[in-house]
């Protein structure tokens, strides 16, 4: 990994000048150009290195639920703070979403040290093409590399180390809120209204289809995935509920047509003591209208 680092970083010790390779016109792809140049510095290639070869073998971090809803002005996305290791809690307050660029937002289930190398990668993608390209990547086509991005990580995948990405954001194009989501060999499909993926996505799914309407505000849409990601830690033990006491709450971020804006920790405090204070008198969480 530093014998890769240094081929990049290195320059002419006479001129001072970079390397012929950052000069020459190239793809503008900043994955493809470290897959030329250092390929050893890629997510997939760095994880295999620090495993010693046998990733399979090793027990690391993993990242569990995420849940994403749209809205008539954008989409919501949050993620719950809980890392487990096996049968046991690695992290309680790790972070699985973040900010892309300006109009989207990604956050990473599975193994969480290859899913957030992915997530750095990305995040440097999407600027890479915005500077030698002098225009903003669509968000169909941010969503395309990142699928290119996922399938370059199929090797470790096939022995064990899946990191499996949500990406949505708010189309400038068509004025609308879009969610894509993510095979371990980097099929990209597009879902509509809501989704969740991680260990508790089944539980989560299924309050997002109860509690989704189409004329959600920002705020609800974001109480709807506070709900979901209650009913996920309801069922699945890799996944962490808001917790009062150590002042922990799941990580929400709502993107819309002014942009990407995490919610405030004291916004999102309120929104979970909510949803707790209402699951005393009814603890399977709100019912939807049969009519």
């Amino acid at each position: 990994m530093v014998e890769g680092r240094s081929r990049v970083a290195s320059h002419d010790s006479h001129t001072g000048r970079l390397p012929g390779m950052f000069m020459s016109p190239g793809t503008s792809s900043f994955t493809e150009f470290l897959g030329a140049h250092a390929p050893d510095l890629l997510p997939g290639r760095r994880m295999a290195q620090l495993a010693g070869g046998t990733p399979g073998s090793v027990e690391v971090p993993h990242a569990t639920t995420i849940v994403a809803v749209t809205f008539p002005g954008g989409v919501v996305m949050a993620g719950d703070r809980r890392a487990t290791s096996g049968n046991m809690i690695a992290q309680r307050d790790v972070e699985k979403v973040f900010r892309a660029d300006e109009f989207s937002a990604v956050a990473i289930a599975g193994t969480a040290g290859i899913g957030m190398e992915i997530v750095r990668l990305f995040q440097v993608e999407i600027e890479h093409y915005e500077k030698t390209e002098g225009r903003t990547l669509s968000l169909q086509g941010k969503a395309n590399r990142l699928a290119a991005m996922i399938r370059g990580n199929l090797g470790l995948a096939m022995q064990g180390l899946v990191a499996v990405p949500l990406f949505a954001g708010f189309d400038t194009e068509r004025e609308t809120g879009r969610i894509f989501s993510y095979d371990p060999a980097g099929g990209r499909y597009e879902e509509q209204d809501h989704y969740s993926i991680g260990s508790g996505s089944v539980f989560a799914r299924g309050a997002l289809k109860k509690l989704w309407r189409t004329d959600l505000s920002e705020a609800d849409a974001a109480l709807v995935c506070v709900h979901a990601l209650y009913d996920a830690a309801d069922d699945d033990s890799a996944t962490g509920g808001p917790d009062l006491i150590r002042r922990i709450f799941p990580v929400v971020a709502a993107v819309t047509a002014d942009g990407y804006r995490r919610l405030p920790e004291e916004e999102i405090a309120d929104l979970a003591q909510s949803v707790v204070d209402e699951r005393y008198d009814s603890p399977g969480g709100p019912t939807a209208p049969l009519r």
